[in-house]
């Protein structure tokens, strides 16, 4: 492309700070690859063979694109845009998260988000996942933890199972309710919880035990037992009057929210400012 675009091999050895007789070996074993003569050459003048001609041409078409890519992926590490494809838990993202999204949206509007409610913990490499958001502990791993928000769970039950059968006013009564457990975090079997005279551990028992939050929530609601869950997904409730905290002063240990990525390095705009949003708004 450079000798053709200079009309001879010292511009296009002037263009690519090489010697001319660098220009004249790359050529000829251009040539002897692709067993074709590509150039005409006297001392007076170049031109091109047909063959030549198209592959010159088809050759600035490749020069462009890959031009056209990097400018591209160049763009899209300064500026927001494409699909960002998240997974986030259930309950999570539809009691604390999903207003967040939609002004995120709004903000970034050349971001399309991909979002997958899962309590599923996902990999998410092997699964195309540009972030997820994770509650609890992390785990020692190659990815990046970033941590943009906590949670507590807290003890409650509705109206009607307290009128039947009375609220309990330590921990340890619990042991003697009907409480719904939630298994994904080991609570359907012992609830661990932390108040004035220090930590305290319940195991419980009853009617029920689920892996979604929300499904143990409605139950409570119908009086079927008390539930430990998080305020983002009990607080509603609370607030209308469908359940009553109880144990006020206990409650479980800070739970982290943490966005989790693959990499650090050469991060995308688009997942640096769904997570730095993501913090500006859960610290609200």
């Amino acid at each position: 492309m450079a000798v053709v675009e200079g009309g001879s091999f010292a511009a296009a050895a002037n263009k690519l700070d090489i010697s001319r007789a660098m220009v004249s070996k790359q050529i000829q074993k251009l040539e002897e690859h692709l067993g074709t003569r590509l150039m005409n050459r006297t001392t007076r003048r170049l031109s091109l063979t047909e063959t030549g001609r198209a592959f010159y041409e088809r050759s600035t078409q490749i020069i462009s694109d890959v031009e056209e890519a990097e400018q591209i992926a160049g763009q899209m590490t300064r500026t927001p845009q494409g699909v960002l494809r998240v997974t986030i838990p259930l309950s999570y993202g539809q009691h604390r998260l999903a207003a967040i999204i939609g002004a995120y949206t709004q903000a970034y509007p050349q971001v399309q988000l991909d979002i997958s409610l899962s309590d599923r913990k996902v990999d998410l490499v092997d699964e195309g996942f540009d972030l997820a958001i994770r509650i609890g502990a992390m785990p020692q791993s190659d990815m990046i933890a970033r941590k943009i928000g906590g949670v507590h769970s807290i003890v409650c039950a509705a109206p009607a199972y307290l009128a039947r059968h009375g609220a309990p006013q330590t921990p340890a009564e619990l042991a003697q309710h009907a409480c719904l457990g939630y298994t994904l975090t080991g609570s359907g079997a012992e609830w661990r919880m932390e108040g004035p005279q220090g930590p305290a551990t319940v195991a419980i028992a009853g009617p029920i035990r689920a892996d979604n939050g929300d499904i143990i929530r409605l139950a409570a609601q119908s009086g079927a037992g008390i539930i430990f869950q998080p305020h983002f997904i009990v607080g509603e409730d609370i607030d209308a009057g469908r359940l009553v905290r109880l144990l006020p002063e206990w409650q479980s240990a800070e739970l982290g929210v943490y966005a989790v990525y693959p990499s650090r390095k050469h991060l995308s705009a688009k997942v640096r400012t769904f997570v730095d949003f993501m913090v500006a708004a859960l610290a609200v």
